[in-house]
């Protein structure tokens, strides 16, 4: 009898196991996914990188981990190439690599280039809820 109680419980685990939490929804910069997030007034990060930064390769693994948080779920995270998208640049008027920003919607809520301290870069990304 117990040993059928213990494998009609394990059976039943994955029922109450928690699904797994969603993530910024990460994708390149088009002017296009930037409208539409604008529009629907999602949180927007957006991270200018270049593959030669090492500021850029310092900052991804702290951008990953706000971009993993479950409070960003219904955040998009959107990738400018430094060296390849430079009308998106000048209409967000950036000036260098390893620039994050923070939006709600049409609203920047913060900017930074140059940082790569996690927290700061957890509580500059957070701004956009």
């Amino acid at each position: 009898m117990l040993r059928r109680l213990t494998l009609a419980t394990l059976a039943a685990l994955p029922l109450f196991a928690a699904a797994p939490a969603r993530a910024a929804e990460r994708q390149p910069f088009t002017d296009a996914a930037f409208a539409a997030a604008q529009e629907a007034g999602r949180p927007i990060l957006i991270e200018v990188t270049a593959p030669w930064c090492p500021t850029c390769r310092a900052q991804k693994p702290h951008v990953d981990a706000v971009a993993a948080d479950p409070r960003m779920r219904e955040a998009v995270l959107l990738s400018i190439g430094f060296d390849s998208q430079k009308d998106a640049l000048r209409r967000l008027n950036v000036r260098s690599q390893s620039t994050l920003i923070a939006l709600r919607g049409r609203e920047e809520r913060g900017r930074a280039t140059g940082i790569t301290d996690g927290a700061a870069i957890r509580d500059l990304l957070l701004r956009a809820l």
